[in-house]
């Protein structure tokens, strides 16, 4: 199954991504990020966690201002690949 981590603050991208199937888990800390395919960050807390350095070897996804469309292209992107 695809494994997204997602901050719990982005309600209505985490809605639209278990819509469409994705297994969540919630980003609380860079632990969470550990075996997930991709992370979706709202940005107000940018690396803090220090997702963006090496706490996953999938993909990071900033959705600051992004609609949750924008931002669910983007994550099937990532599994396309």
């Amino acid at each position: 199954m695809k494994k997204v981590a997602i901050e719990e603050n982005l309600s209505d991208i985490r809605a639209a991504l278990q819509q469409k199937g994705y297994d969540l888990v919630t980003l609380q800390n860079d632990q969470d990020a550990e075996g997930c395919d991709c992370c979706v960050i709202s940005g107000q807390d940018r690396d803090v966690m220090g997702i963006q350095n090496a706490a996953t070897n999938g993909v990071v996804i900033d959705a600051r201002g992004r609609t949750a469309d924008d931002v669910c292209q983007e994550v099937d992107n990532c599994f396309s690949l």
